[in-house]
């Protein structure tokens, strides 16, 4: 979509509302669309067309959420990293790669989501708590959670960055700052981890390089006769099983 027709639509998005809200004006019977009312506790809610509005919104955040504030990042890296290592391409394919790290992102942050929706989605859904209040009970378990995994040098980096100065400790650091040195710190993490899965196959390599070089075989690509044995290496072992249990461990969430 072209930065016009984006633009255009959201304009269209936010006159929608205002339309009801006049015609609502008019006819008595119709439904407003945008309505601030006051609730006893003194705080100020939109109404529910214009909360419908605001989230239909947030969902085009969703990827960036999934990518870069749960551990879907530190896993789709692992896996990529052990792919060039045993020397397969497009096997498994992308679509696999992404499917199984989104299925495992959901496994070990099920804690998280589950204090997301105790804190706050349920109290919401029964009417109990405003919408501002929601959104501030479910940052704190994912606060949590990324804090616990984010180094102190990331954290002091971004903070330094920033030139905060009115940040007593990292549980008041806001999310703008905690994102980014997350991330570094997954970055970080990932790579740690592919360059331990890499150094077995990286053996194998130099292993079956040196072999064909002593038997005068340098027209035939090592690549070619590592692979079925990095791929009988990585079966034997359990590989599967022991880089989830890894990654899953890693996090330190059960």
């Amino acid at each position: 979509m072209s930065p016009w027709r984006l633009f255009i639509f959201l304009l269209l998005s936010l006159a929608a509302p205002l339309a009801a809200a006049q015609t609502a004006a008019s006819d008595p019977l119709s439904i407003p669309a945008i309505t601030l009312s006051t609730n006893p506790e003194g705080q100020q809610e939109y109404s529910v067309s214009l909360q419908i509005l605001l989230i239909m919104t947030a969902l085009s955040f969703i990827p960036a959420f999934v990518m870069l504030m749960t551990s879907f990042t530190r896993i789709i890296i692992v896996f990529s990293i052990l792919r060039q290592a045993l020397g397969l391409q497009q096997t498994p394919s992308n679509q696999i790669l992404v499917g199984l790290a989104l299925f495992l992102t959901l496994f070990i942050m099920a804690p998280v989501f589950d204090r997301i929706n105790e804190a706050a989605l349920q109290p919401y859904l029964n009417e109990e708590i405003p919408a501002q209040e929601a959104i501030a009970r479910a940052e704190v378990p994912l606060k949590d959670f990324m804090l616990s995994q984010t180094r102190e040098t990331d954290l002091e980096l971004f903070v330094r960055l920033s030139r905060r100065t009115d940040i007593p400790s990292a549980d008041a650091v806001p999310l703008t700052i905690l994102v980014p040195a997350f991330v570094t710190s997954e970055l970080k993490t990932a790579f740690q981890i592919g360059f331990m899965i890499f150094i077995p196959f990286l053996i194998i390599d130099m292993v079956v390089a040196s072999v064909l070089m002593a038997m005068g075989m340098m027209m035939l690509s090592p690549l070619i006769i590592s692979l079925p044995f990095k791929i009988m290496l990585f079966v034997l072992v359990d590989g599967w099983g022991l880089i989830m249990g890894t990654l899953a461990g890693s996090f330190g969430t059960f």
